[in-house]
């Protein structure tokens, strides 16, 4: 039975991508920070099929000691301060997180697991003011945030550190994705939440910040499998996911408001103090390498996941009305 170690297994990513690994015949072990609380929401029906290890990406000893003890076949680093906004507020705890964060649980490995192998999350938002579109693994980066310049830190420490060492050591540049277990404080949450409360009457208006900005938004629950992909190759390399299309906030909100049978108009607002310092307006992927290498496709279309959050969102708040 092969042995998974997932950081960052309590968020959207990390559920999903337990949930496969186990179905797949993996033992999994979460890494989790310890907290006053237990914010196990995402994870709870799988508590009973998986270990809850103890860990910080601040702690050099901790990882070691975790990697050295559980000897994992492989990492997935998921773990990350992950909303673009709040990595302008609090910059140096993104960059702590996000960025050295990797390097101390690459450096973990290295001394206590260097047979294992790795999966660092990188991301779109590395692109930021893209030089060409859409955006491939030769595409340079030119992030536009705090959070994109640690994900550029995380991704290129990953590459130095399978060249290096010689660790099989991968780096998945993953675009949006977005599921009903995507935080409240993401754009499609954000609004998915907010038409579920309009056409529940809970309120009565959807504040919004740029809604030309453009993404190409995809299926969480897809995405993992692409991740899983990426280890069973015989070479690490590097891959772009996404689906290949783009979507303008504007269009999330036509299509989640269409789905409930609401007028956007009449409920959308648009605050400039919800726009970025500095915007990112379009990010679109070119995922041919993974489809050519990975056998690697979406199945989830971007319709479709709007109106699964949407229903999602429903259920969940039916209770308040």
């Amino acid at each position: 039975m092969p042995i998974a170690l997932i950081t960052g297994v309590t968020g959207q990513d990390g559920s999903y991508l337990a949930e496969l690994l186990l179905a797949k015949g993996y033992a999994v072990a979460g890494v989790v920070r310890r907290t006053s609380h237990d914010s196990y929401e995402r994870i709870g029906h799988l508590l009973d099929r998986i270990r809850i290890v103890p860990a910080d990406l601040l702690d050099q000893h901790s990882l070691t000691t975790v990697i050295g003890e559980i000897q994992p076949d492989e990492i997935y680093n998921l773990a990350a301060q992950s909303f673009v906004p709040t990595s302008w507020t609090q910059p140096v705890l993104t960059g702590e997180f996000t960025a050295l964060g990797v390097t101390r649980i690459l450096e973990a490995m290295r001394l206590a697991r260097p047979g294992a192998r790795f999966y660092q999350a990188s991301s779109s938002e590395m692109f930021g003011r893209a030089r060409t579109t859409p955006q491939d693994e030769s595409t340079p980066f030119y992030p536009r945030s705090p959070y994109g310049v640690a994900k550029v830190y995380g991704h290129w420490i990953t590459v130095n550190y399978r060249e290096s060492y010689g660790l099989y050591a991968v780096s998945g540049i993953l675009f949006n994705h977005e599921s009903p277990r995507r935080g409240l404080e993401f754009v499609t949450r954000r609004v998915s939440d907010g038409v579920a409360r309009i056409k529940l009457g809970l309120t009565s208006e959807l504040t919004l910040g740029n809604l030309e900005a453009k993404r190409d938004w995809g299926f969480a629950g897809d995405y993992v499998e692409a991740m899983w992909r990426m280890l069973q190759q015989d070479e690490p390399d590097d891959y772009v996911i996404g689906t290949g299309e783009t979507h303008s906030v504007r269009d999330l909100v036509e299509v989640a408001f269409r789905h409930a049978g609401l007028d956007p108009s009449r409920y959308v607002r648009s605050d400039p103090a919800l726009i970025r310092p500095a915007e990112v307006d379009v990010l679109q992927a070119n995922p041919a390498k993974a489809r050519r290498k990975l056998g690697w496709a979406p199945q989830v279309r971007f319709e479709d996941l709007v109106r699964m959050m949407v229903d999602a969102d429903l259920q969940r708040l039916q209770g308040r009305r």
